[in-house]
This record gives structure tokens, C-alpha cells and sequence, in this order.
């Protein structure tokens, strides 16, 4: 290790939102450097989707920075975990995935981690905590469950509001924290992270290891990334994500989609920008948002794919929306003579044989919104037939094409 101890906890403790505590990761660090031993950084992610998105990474992007640092990975596959899926911050009981969903889960989830952290294995351990949750009889389980009161399980605002709230609050439920925490006694972690609504399970965890005879875990409690809706924290169920397997094309629409109040946070947890910088740009009176939006946006999916098609992204978006030409390779649909009555065919119904809508009332609502193009020009009557012609070009908002090919009846 380079660099001194204090050093790296100044680096450390940039963007973080808590740590418990700054004297103790210190003191691990000074150890860590005397000992020649890195430190074990654990993260856990439980896969309950197949692909990991951006707010995944703010997490991900600080153990990097400890490998960087010298100290090693600890990867916790959620895999047993995942079967029950974290309460924190629900509303209501997750719905329970099978162990085979939660394999073709996982399956992906170390290949995508792998655009962010350094996967030589001297650097990195990737665990599955079915190892060690699996095994447990019902004695070890109910001497673990007793070690936490139902007063500090219920200390939790999201318990809490449900019990007040009369919602359903599953036994199983309860148990998820201590599951968590004692993932942290079995790897023998040094240091965890995990995002503001994950605090509770990470403080018990330090308990679980005193009660093991362990020196407890330094907890590093990162902000949550806010989604594209700019007002709750980013989450496929609530779809307003950046995946990390969305197309550089998508991936750069979706960032320019991001409300001009939350870019600063975008910046900080997201980029490796100076904060002097980033003062800069998220100040209108000296950068457009628009080019603040654009920069990001770059940044974004070079990291996740190449500066190539972070260009190539840009330069689409100019031709298709500032230019507004049309993009060079548009998804070909063949209508045939048996779907039009005449030569011609109701809008709606067009729009869902393209699958640009799921539904005609789908499809009324964008055209009585001003939201569908027929050949560039905008379409506003919701009952109007139009008459087809080979090549007409249907668009729907900014990302939404198809180019009508006719074709005759089918037989």
C-alpha cells in the first residue's frame, strides 16, 4: 500500500453520507498498513432482478475504490437472501422468488459488476451466502433470532409504518436483518457498505460479530441515487432506472432525461468529476443544463461501454432530435392487405400491430397528446384512419420508430 493511512481515509470518506466510525476506520487502516494485510470490504447485492443499474454503482464504485486502495473485495451474492428479497423501504411484502429465478439472476450479476470492479482474485471474493445460511438447523437459527428484540427489529421506519399502517409484516420479514447481518460473521468483514435505507442491518451486523468475539465492522452509509423520476430512489420495479445492459443509445436518452435539480448528486456518485467542477456545471448561470446533461451522459456511457459509442450515442441523438432527421437503421413492420379496410387502417390499431403501443386506449391517449408522427408530421385525431403507403415512418416520443413495409394478404 502506497499511500498512508490517512490518506486513504480521506479518499474514503469522499461522498459518503455516515460512517460509524471515522476513528475506527482509521485505526483498521493503521493496522491494515503495519500488518501488510488489506482490509475485507464487503458488499452484498441480492439478485431479485437479472441486471444491475446505476444505483447499484454507487456502491460498486466505492469498493473499487478500495481495491484501488490495495484492500480486497468481498462480493456477497445474495442468492439465499433473495428468496425473501429486502423489506427496507417497502411498503408491502416482496413478492417470494424461487430458487431458479433467483440462479438466473445471479448468473449475470458478477459480469456486470465486473464493468467496475477489478476482477484479478487477488483483489476480489465473490461469496454466496446460501454457503452459509443454508446449512443452519432451526436450533441455530432460533439461538441467532435471539440475539434481536422485536423493540429494535421495530425500530425501522418501514416496519414501523406498516405495523401502524395495520399492512402486512411477513415472520419471514423480520428475519431478512439478521440474515444480512450475519453474512458480515461469516466472511469475517472489515468494513461494509450499503445505502441509507440498508443502516439498521448494517449496525446489527457489528453487534452479531461482538457477540462472535470479532472487532466489529467499520459501516460506510452511502447516499441512495435518486431515478429519472427525480423523486424516488432508482429501482427497476418503479422503472426509472439506467440499466447497465441498456443499449449506449438508451442508456444516453435516459440520462438526458434526468431533472436539472438532481444532476449535482449525479455527478458526485455516479463520475469520478471534481467537485469544483461540478460546481461549475450544475450552475446555470455559467453551464446550460442541456450541456451539462450532454457531458453526463458521455461520461456515462463511456464507462459502461466506450468512448466510441458514447460518441456514436451523441451523434445519433443530434441527428434525431436536433436535427431531427431520422435514424439511419429504422425496425421494419409488414402490414399486410387483411389488416386494412380500403387501403387504409385506424391509427391505433397500427400502432399496436408496430408494438409501439400495448394497447388502442394507449395509443389514443399519445395521439390526443400530440405524442405520434406519421412521416414527421404530428397526428392529432385518435379516431382517424390513415391510408398506408410502402416506407410511411410511424414515431412515437423520442425513441420509438417503425417504417411500414406492405406486403399482400397472408395465406
Amino acid at each position: 500500500m502506497s499511500t498512508t493511512p490517512q490518506e486513504q481515509a480521506q479518499i474514503i470518506l469522499q461522498g459518503i453520507e455516515t460512517i460509524y466510525s471515522e476513528r475506527e476506520l482509521l485505526e483498521k487502516l493503521k493496522q491494515a498498513v503495519a500488518q501488510d494485510r488489506p482490509l475485507r470490504i464487503k458488499l452484498g447485492l441480492d439478485p431479485t432482478a437479472p441486471d444491475i443499474h446505476l444505483g447499484h454503482t454507487v456502491q460498486l464504485r466505492k469498493l473499487r475504490q478500495f481495491q484501488d486502495l490495495g484492500h480486497r473485495a468481498v462480493l456477497i451474492i445474495g442468492d439465499f437472501t433473495a428468496r425473501i428479497g429486502d423489506p427496507s423501504g417497502r411498503s408491502k411484502t416482496r413478492p417470494v422468488l424461487n430458487e431458479r429465478q433467483v440462479e438466473d439472476n445471479a448468473q449475470t450479476y458478477f459480469e456486470q459488476a465486473g464493468k467496475i470492479l477489478d476482477l484479478d482474485p487477488a483483489k476480489i471474493e465473490v461469496r454466496y451466502n446460501s454457503e452459509w445460511l443454508e446449512p443452519l438447523s432451526f436450533v441455530d437459527v432460533l439461538r441467532l433470532a435471539g440475539k434481536v428484540t422485536i423493540g429494535q427489529i421495530l425500530k425501522r421506519d418501514d416496519f414501523r409504518k406498516r405495523l401502524n399502517s395495520e399492512a402486512p409484516i411477513g415472520l419471514h420479514e423480520l428475519m431478512y436483518p439478521l440474515m444480512q447481518a450475519y453474512d458480515s460473521v461469516a466472511v469475517h468483514a472489515d468494513v461494509e457498505m450499503g445505502g441509507t435505507d440498508q443502516t439498521f442491518n448494517l449496525l446489527l451486523a457489528r453487534e452479531l460479530q461482538q457477540e462472535d468475539g470479532q472487532e466489529p465492522q467499520v459501516v460506510i452509509v452511502r447516499p441512495l441515487l435518486v431515478g429519472l423520476d427525480g423523486t424516488e430512489k432508482m429501482s427497476k420495479s418503479l422503472g426509472n432506472y439506467v440499466g447497465l445492459t441498456d443499449p449506449p443509445e438508451l442508456m444516453f436518452e435516459k440520462i438526458l432525461s434526468v431533472p436539472d435539480q438532481i444532476m449535482g448528486s449525479y455527478y458526485t456518485l455516479l463520475t469520478d468529476t471534481p467537485p469544483e467542477q461540478i460546481e461549475v456545471l450544475v450552475d446555470p448561470s455559467q453551464t446550460h443544463p442541456k450541456q451539462t446533461k450532454m457531458k453526463l451522459a458521455q461520461i456515462i456511457v463511456s464507462q459502461y461501454h466506450s468512448h466510441d459509442a458514447a460518441q456514436q450515442a451523441a451523434e445519433r441523438f443530434d441527428r434525431v432530435h436536433v436535427q431531427r432527421e431520422l435514424p439511419q437503421q429504422l425496425p421494419e413492420v409488414v402490414v399486410t392487405a387483411d389488416l386494412m379496410d380500403g387501403g387504409k387502417i385506424w391509427l391505433p390499431k397500427l400502432l399496436v400491430h408496430c408494438r409501439l403501443c400495448a394497447s388502442t386506449s394507449e395509443a389514443r391517449r399519445l395521439i390526443t397528446q400530440g405524442g405520434v408522427l406519421v412521416d414527421n408530421r404530428r397526428w392529432s385525431d385518435p379516431q382517424g384512419k390513415i391510408e398506408l403507403q410502402d416506407g410511411i415512418v410511424l414515431q412515437i416520443g423520442r425513441r420509438k420508430f417503425a417504417r411500414i413495409k406492405l406486403a399482400p394478404c397472408q395465406t
